[in-house]
């Protein structure tokens, strides 16, 4: 199974304007820096949520499908389903009808199923299967939970103060507890 950015977020959650207000930074010889540092905790607090903040479009890509039929994707949360292909030996692409399966975007993870309970099955052997979907809270910052909004200023806040490199793993690598604080609400909950 694989996972690939078809479209990324059009803005940021927070933009220049309101991080360099939160770093009480005036000049703009750091803009590019703090912009970085901006993308960075985005793409940091997304990557450990499983989450997409700002609209964006995916692909979940399988050789086979799930034993049980039900494609659990691995980001939220869901906006849309946007297409659900199976590939023929001939690498040939066949859209399914989106009447032919359930989309259920409440769960953790988001959900796919086929209304029959069972699928294509694809002819070939690698990649046959490709669900494009959209994600995200919305297309707007204001659509990102405020929590979350914030957790994004105080990590890059964090690593706009501490600039001196570390390696990963190492104790003094991880993030200041009010993030993690800000963000537990939204971790997903594995059984």
């Amino acid at each position: 199974m694989a996972l690939k950015l078809l479209s990324g977020p059009l803005l940021e959650p927070v933009s220049l304007a309101e991080a360099k207000a939160h770093l009480r930074v005036d000049a703009s010889d750091e803009d590019a820096f703090i912009s970085s540092l901006v993308t960075t905790a985005r793409l940091q607090i997304e990557a450990v949520l499983d989450l997409a903040l700002i609209t964006q479009q995916w692909q979940w890509i399988a050789d086979c499908w799930p034993l049980n039929n039900v494609v659990e994707l691995p980001m939220r949360p869901l906006q849309s389903i946007d297409a659900v292909r199976v590939r023929g030996a001939d690498d040939v692409a066949t859209v399914l009808d989106p009447i032919s399966y359930s989309v259920d975007g409440a769960s953790v993870p988001p959900r796919v199923a086929s209304r029959s309970g069972f699928w294509p099955t694809p002819g070939a052997r690698l990649n046959g299967i490709e669900i494009d979907f959209t994600a995200g809270f919305g297309a707007a910052a204001a659509d990102v939970p405020a929590d979350i909004r914030q957790a994004l200023l105080l990590l890059a806040a964090y690593w706009f103060e501490h600039r001196d490199p570390t390696s990963a793993g190492a104790t003094n690598a991880g993030v200041p507890d009010a993030v993690s604080t800000l963000l537990e609400p939204y971790k997903a909950v594995r059984l």
